[in-house]
């Protein structure tokens, strides 16, 4: 007998992960795109949230100076989302690669801010720098976990739907995601990314109180999931459809 849909996807909105957050983007306004809105609601609730972007960006587009201009563009987005810290790696677009330098350097910057929730992209996510970015700090927060120190875990969605196993209510932040999204006026001429990432978001409470309007997806990862590899754990969640 198949597993029934509660096994799947939640039926019900979550509260926030504690704080701090830490969130990882592959690249300026993937934070966005993918969680503006709890990132907004963290804000509001007095979470204490910081930005890692770990590529400069340059092939996103064909706009003169991108990489200065992505670079501003994340740091006005960061005014309106109430992310207090931006840090930009500046890693060569379409270049990361699993490395122990970045590891390691993800490691310390997750004891730097003392992050109780890590962000990073879903591993279905199509962009290699979103693969190899989750690669990376799952690697990160085991290493951090072999060191007795334990965060929560959590993927997120950017262009295409990832396992979840919780949602946020973005309804009352719509609005404000809707205006930090316009300010990636670099990447919104080259699709209607806007458009698309609100039609996740309402695509997203299928199985929601028809009170919620918008949501985002997210998947926290027990402690029992993050001692084994993302590709197994990602593997197990697929098989749970069958």
């Amino acid at each position: 007998m198949l597993n029934p849909e509660h096994r799947l996807i939640p039926f019900e909105t979550s509260p926030l992960p504690p704080g701090p957050w830490l969130v990882f983007a592959p690249h300026a306004d993937d934070e966005t795109y993918g969680m503006a809105g709890s990132l907004i609601k963290a804000s509001e609730e007095g979470i204490q949230v910081h930005l890692v972007v770990m590529t400069d960006g340059a092939l996103g587009g064909s706009g003169e100076d991108l990489v200065d201009v992505r670079d501003r563009e994340v740091q006005e987005a960061a005014g309106i989302l109430g992310i207090d810290s931006v840090d930009s790696w500046q890693e060569p677009d379409r270049g990361l690669v699993l490395s122990d330098e970045l590891v390691n350097r993800i490691a310390h910057k997750i004891g730097e801010v003392g992050a109780a929730s890590v962000f990073f992209p879903g591993p279905l996510e199509p962009h290699p720098d979103h693969r190899n970015t989750a690669l990376l700090v799952w690697a990160a927060v085991q290493k951090r976990s072999s060191e007795s120190i334990s965060v929560n875990a959590y993927s997120y969605e950017i262009g295409v739907q990832n396992p979840v196993n919780l949602f946020i209510d973005i309804t009352a932040q719509r609005s404000r995601k809707e205006r930090a999204m316009t300010i990636y006026a670099s990447q919104n001429d080259e699709n209607n990314y806007e458009e698309l990432v609100l039609s996740l978001d309402k695509g997203r409470t299928f199985t929601l109180p028809a009170a919620v309007s918008h949501a985002e997806g997210f998947y926290l990862y027990s402690k029992e999931e993050l001692a084994t590899s993302l590709k197994e754990v990602t593997h197990n969640i697929i098989e749970l459809y069958f």
